[in-house]
């Protein structure tokens, strides 16, 4: 799934993350002192038609994407807890209302040709990256971007916001004011540009970085059309990471003592949206049996290979805020049963589940799922819609169909964009007037112990009778040869985040 899924979401105002200034992401582990040197081999999907060089354009190339984070910087990226860190942004502070904030450009930050980056730079930047992708990309108004000294930058919102940071992660590419030419890449990152081929490239260690210098003295990007071709490099011993390259390829793998399989928690959420406003799943007592009626960890193992763990009908599984202690929900037929037979859900229907072959088992959770429901007398049909099809059709408008979301953001992030009454892109068609006053509490949050308490609140009603059967989350597949190490842990897009990776000898 590239980024285009979670711009859908992104368009409007969204949210994110904790507040303050968060620690760097570790990594998946560390073997003996940490050594300087060598060439880093890494593939990565990406198709010729799609290459695209302006950081600002949409990347959906992996190949790109993880070129384009490695030589620019963003002004923040994910963090593990918090789950924003710094970038190009060594820190961050909003006023009191949390409509505007304050971001503080690092010290000696400079592009790789030695000139240092102002502020200037940024906004012109943030104001291009609105123009070019829109607010899906910037969810900033142009005029509402402005300098606030020499390195510092101001965005200003609408609406309180607390979780702003995360919304300016990862695409955020700051270039030099004024730039056109984009293909010699002229960022500000910790690798420079030295060649690039067909979607191909070579960057070297920026020296003058502003945060702690790489060990690598260099990465190689190879582009592959797919996954199996990816796959086989790295089981072949051309490329020493293969970034995302999924189950098949990490079941093939496991075991080798020369390659070590790198699972990324939280990676990819695949669910099933029911529509709670109108229509046959209405009634929080059927979407209630139909969460009791799947078998979460035949799920996990059927569609993820194992690669995975168990959901808990919540969105944000891997934000730090996450709440643990809301029992898991686990099969229980008899109790879906007797919830079907209270609401007087007619079990001599049949009923349409639609899917679509977006996310890797995608198509196969809606089998195994309606397959499943039988047994508590839910009787599905499982139509495959291609995705155009899907998106004109079935979302946002259907009474039950499959949905996925690549990244994993915060609790709060799904809740606003996905459930709240005003959002656009509510999927459930969920209108829950207490769940809208927990939102809003949080988005405008003046301490954590306020921002904790309704994220909590947020999550239980969610839990109770949200619109989402969210069964499990699959783990992000990286092979590397064992040589590397300090590889990135986090799920999503977290996996472009190479700098702090190292070879062993």
């Amino acid at each position: 799934m590239g980024l285009n899924r979670r711009q859908l979401l992104q368009s409007g105002l969204g949210i994110g993350a904790v507040i303050f200034v968060a620690a760097c992401s570790k990594g998946t582990d560390s073997s003996g002192p940490a050594q300087r040197g060598g060439t880093l081999r890494v593939g990565a999907l990406g198709t010729a038609a799609r290459i695209e060089r302006d950081p600002h354009a949409n990347l959906s190339n992996d190949s790109d994407f993880l070129i384009t984070s490695l030589v620019y910087d963003a002004l923040t990226v994910p963090g593990a807890d918090p789950n924003v860190a710094p970038r190009l942004a060594t820190r961050w502070e909003p006023d009191a209302q949390r409509r505007r904030w304050t971001f503080t450009l690092a010290d000696g930050a400079t592009f790789h040709d030695g000139s240092p980056v102002t502020a200037d730079d940024v906004v012109w930047s943030l104001r291009r990256l609105r123009t070019v992708g829109g607010a899906s990309k910037m969810p900033v108004a142009a005029e509402d971007i402005t300098v606030d000294g020499p390195n510092r930058v101001v965005l200003t919102v609408p609406e309180p916001n607390t979780q702003l940071p995360l919304l300016v992660r990862l695409m955020t590419f700051t270039v030099k004011k004024d730039t056109t030419d984009f293909t010699k890449a002229v960022g500000t990152g910790p690798f420079r540009l030295e060649s690039y081929q067909a979607g191909n490239a070579r960057l070297v260690r920026n020296e003058q970085w502003h945060g702690t210098p790489p060990l690598l003295d260099a990465i190689e990007i190879t582009m592959f059309e797919s996954v199996t071709a990816l796959g086989n490099a790295v089981l072949g011993g051309q490329i020493d990471l293969a970034s995302n390259v999924g189950a098949i390829a990490g079941r093939t793998a496991e075991g080798r003592g020369d390659l070590r399989v790198v699972r990324r928690a939280d990676d990819t959420m695949l669910g099933v949206a029911m529509r709670a406003s109108d229509g046959p799943f209405a009634d929080a007592r059927v979407r209630t049996a139909l969460r009791l009626g799947v078998d979460r960890n035949a799920l996990v193992s059927q569609v993820h290979s194992g690669y995975g763990k168990v959901a808990n009908d919540i969105l944000g599984t891997g934000d730090p805020i996450y709440d643990k202690s809301i029992a898991q929900r686990t099969r229980d037929v008899d109790r879906a049963k007797t919830l079907l037979r209270e609401a007087n859900f007619d079990t001599g229907r049949r009923y349409p589940l639609i899917t679509k072959a977006e996310a890797p088992g995608e198509v196969e959770s809606a089998k195994v799922i309606a397959t499943q429901l039988a047994d508590i007398g839910v009787r599905l049909d499982v139509v495959t819609q291609d995705s155009n099809a899907f998106y004109d059709q079935t979302w946002l408008k259907g009474a039950l169909y499959t949905v996925s979301w690549g990244t994993n953001d915060s609790v709060l992030f799904y809740a606003d964009k996905l459930m709240s009454s005003r959002s656009n892109r509510n999927e459930t068609d969920f209108k829950d007037a207490e769940f809208d006053a927990a939102t809003a509490k949080a988005m405008a949050a003046q301490s954590d112990s306020e921002y904790t308490q309704a994220c909590r609140d947020v999550q239980r009603i969610q839990h109770e009778r949200g619109g989402y059967l969210v069964w499990g989350m699959a783990d992000g597949i990286d092979i590397a040869s064992a040589r590397v190490h300090d590889l990135p842990a986090l799920g999503g897009f977290a996996r472009v985040q190479l700098e702090r990776a190292w070879l062993a000898g």
